[in-house]
């Protein structure tokens, strides 16, 4: 790719990540193009579609995200590890206002472009909660599909005017439910 085109490129996605956090999934792909300064041409040179530029940006965001379970998997104990990871799942599906319904249909449909990220979203999600079970400190009657559909419910409360308000502190009491009580122990 061309040092021009890599720019607009770069761009483009920084500033459609701006763009949706404001106005969520459905944004103008004319005002996207027209704050990055180029022109709607440009864009759709880039991404033909609206999918292919959520495709681009969701990728990203889903395989840092992944790659973020690992590392607090490593350096931090099961609960701390799970917890975290839930509560940076839920700010990302917040950020991506309208993203649930996105990805909910991507993992069911497996010929979708983002069907393979969000399945391995789940699938990390899955292997912190089991290691956390498998201390003792987060409930067994609770699977990774189960927290997928958490961290969902739990962004889209975030992208509700009326929860807004409320959405990082009802995150953190759904990631807490998943855990153990200590009388449970």
């Amino acid at each position: 790719m061309r040092a021009d085109a890599k720019k607009n490129y770069e761009s483009l996605l920084a500033i459609a990540r701006e763009v949706i956090t404001e106005q969520g999934v459905d944004a103008s792909l004319r005002d996207i193009a027209r704050r990055a300064g180029v022109g709607l041409a440009t864009l759709y040179r880039h991404f033909p579609t609206r999918e292919a530029l959520l495709e681009a940006l969701l990728r990203k965001a889903l395989c840092d995200l992944i790659a973020r379970s690992k590392t607090l998997s490593r350096d931090h104990p099961s609960d701390i590890a799970l917890t975290t990871w839930f509560i940076e799942a839920t700010t990302f599906v917040h950020v991506f206002n309208g993203i649930v319904d996105l990805m909910a249909k991507a993992l069911a449909d497996p010929s979708s472009a983002l069907h393979d990220d969000c399945k391995n979203l789940r699938t990390a999600g899955a292997h912190l909660l089991r290691s956390a079970q498998q201390d003792g400190v987060a409930r067994n009657d609770v699977d990774g599909e189960d927290l997928f559909a958490l961290i969902g419910a739990a962004g889209w409360i975030g992208d509700q005017p009326a929860f807004a308000g409320r959405a990082d502190r009802l995150a953190s009491f759904i990631a807490s439910a998943v855990m153990r009580r200590r009388q449970e122990s």
